[in-house]
């Protein structure tokens, strides 16, 4: 199974794709977790340029989601919502809405902040929005405050609670890949 992970930030240092990176190592065997880095590449959504196909970015992303079993997103707390360069990439991919890439795409959300709330704001937002689109969003919630005290100086995770959250996430978006995949 494939599942396509989604960083809201565009932060080379990013706790978000931080946490990202550590999901593909806790994925147990036959999970691939393929990081998707293009959010900085979409350009700013335009109703004049929504045409099929669209910019050749954008149908990229459209193509990563289709060919995913699920989409798992990270994302940072920016004025206590998504970032805007995470909500212009799913401004895209939300068109066309009735056959959009996301339509019934099982998606996990989890968020990261410096501060002690963890982006939980940020989360509901992103699930509201995923929702909107006619993705199926699951009950995964992880938001990590004080995410960089949560990595170690090469960037990898070392809190045991915080690895616990990725791999339940991970689990509850797998039980709605596998009746799916089943079918």
């Amino acid at each position: 199974m494939n599942v396509l992970a989604i960083s809201g930030s565009l932060r080379a240092g990013s706790t978000n794709t931080a946490l990202l990176r550590a999901l593909r190592e806790e994925a147990p065997a036959g999970i691939e977790i393929e990081l998707w880095d293009g959010l900085k590449k979409i350009p700013p959504y335009d109703a004049d340029d929504d045409l099929v196909p669209g910019p050749e970015r954008v149908e990229a992303l459209r193509r990563a989601v289709r060919e995913a079993d699920a989409v798992f997103f990270a994302t940072p707390e920016y004025n206590s919502s998504v970032p805007g360069a995470l909500k212009n990439a799913l401004d895209w991919a939300s068109r066309p809405l009735a056959t959009n890439s996301f339509r019934n795409k099982p998606v996990a959300v989890i968020s990261s902040s410096a501060g002690a709330f963890g982006g939980v704001w940020a989360g509901a937002e992103l699930r509201k929005v995923l929702g909107a689109m006619g993705a199926r969003v699951t009950d995964a919630e992880l938001s990590v405050g004080h995410s960089g005290e949560k990595f170690d100086e090469d960037g990898h995770l070392n809190d045991d609670a915080v690895s616990q959250g990725l791999r339940d996430a991970l689990d509850t978006l797998l039980a709605e890949i596998r009746p799916a995949v089943a079918a």
